[in-house]
């Protein structure tokens, strides 16, 4: 039965955040695979936007209460835990049943470590889904309508249940596709050829990295990949920095704008940081670009002094007259 909805360092650890779901959820990430289409390179270390392919989906799924990769440990740019399947290289159910093990969470996301354009929003909304269709799990969906399980939201209990059942069919879970797992729940697909995008060749690397510098997403593409770099965790109102750079530029000089967005920073830094403080320094910085705008602008200077009319048939620049001669 199925329903459609359309539209670190290594070691041990876990991601506090909370947020995407009230709730709490985990999520298990997949990053052990064999890329042989890639010709056997490091996929998950990828890069794409300046980001490895698996930091990216790190960040989707930032608010899990535990976040684990199952794979040999690598630098990460979020602290997660570490989990290999048994036998390495064993597949797919293999890996999640291994990754499932760390997990405490009713609802668990199940990603692939490929994803380039998931987002946290997306992941959101497959938990919310999960939450409201009362199916074993909600997946997505490619633009052909095939089902992506490893971009998915599920019943941990229901994953755990039909994995042993499976195990005991056929003696281990290694080897076996994830088609003999989801052919037995009860699933509710979720289409979106965005987020479901993954890179299984160079074609697909090439294409993500063409799209991220496209106009309407490089923007937004850098601001993620700064915070990813610089350990931040931050809602950045772009659309009011950019305004406050602009004005800055504008109305003082032109490399006013990036010594002010930098001085806007340090301060809600110094204040406690958060959205809060970003907007309120930002806010003082904008008023007074305006005020020193105001201040050059031609029209608000004090007029000058009005010249007397001359009297009778002295010119207005005229000085005393001493000539022998003068009346």
């Amino acid at each position: 039965m199925t329903a459609h909805e359309h539209s670190g360092e290594p070691g041990v650890g876990t991601d506090p955040a909370q947020g995407t779901d009230r709730a709490g959820y985990d999520a298990v990430v997949l990053a052990g695979g064999a890329a042989r289409r890639l010709g056997g390179t490091d996929k998950p270390g990828v890069r794409v936007g300046g980001r490895a392919l698996l930091d990216r989906v790190l960040a989707a799924c930032g608010g899990a209460r535990s976040t684990v990769v199952v794979a040999a440990p690598r630098p990460t740019a979020r602290p997660v835990t570490w989990a290999r399947e048994d036998p390495p290289g064993g597949g797919p159910l293999a890996a999640l049943d291994a990754g499932l093990r760390h997990t405490t969470a009713e609802h668990v996301v199940v990603l692939s470590a490929d994803l380039p354009f998931l987002r946290d929003a997306t992941v959101g909304r497959l938990l919310s889904a999960l939450r409201e269709s009362g199916t074993d799990g909600v997946l997505l969906t490619d633009p052909d309508g095939r089902d992506q399980p490893l971009v998915a939201a599920y019943r941990a209990p229901r994953l755990r249940e039909e994995l042993a059942r499976l195990a005991d069919r056929y003696g281990a879970l290694a080897g076996l596709p994830l088609r003999r797992l989801t052919a037995e729940l009860n699933l509710t697909r979720v289409s979106d050829p965005v987020a479901s995008f993954d890179c299984d060749t160079w074609d697909d690397i090439a294409t993500a990295r063409a799209r991220i510098r496209e106009h309407g997403h490089v923007l937004d593409e850098w601001i993620s990949a700064v915070k990813d770099e610089l350990g931040i965790d931050l809602d950045v109102d772009t659309r009011g920095l950019l305004d406050l750079a602009r004005d800055a530029a504008h109305g003082v000089a032109r490399p006013a704008a990036p010594l002010t967005t930098f001085l806007v920073g340090y301060a809600a830094a110094q204040a406690g940081g958060g959205p809060e403080a970003v907007a309120e320094a930002a806010r003082k910085a904008a008023a007074l670009a305006v005020r020193w705008e105001e201040e050059s602008a031609p029209g608000d200077r004090p007029p000058a002094a009005a010249p007397q009319a001359p009297q009778g048939d002295v010119a207005p620049d005229a000085t005393p007259d001493t000539r022998p001669d003068a009346g």
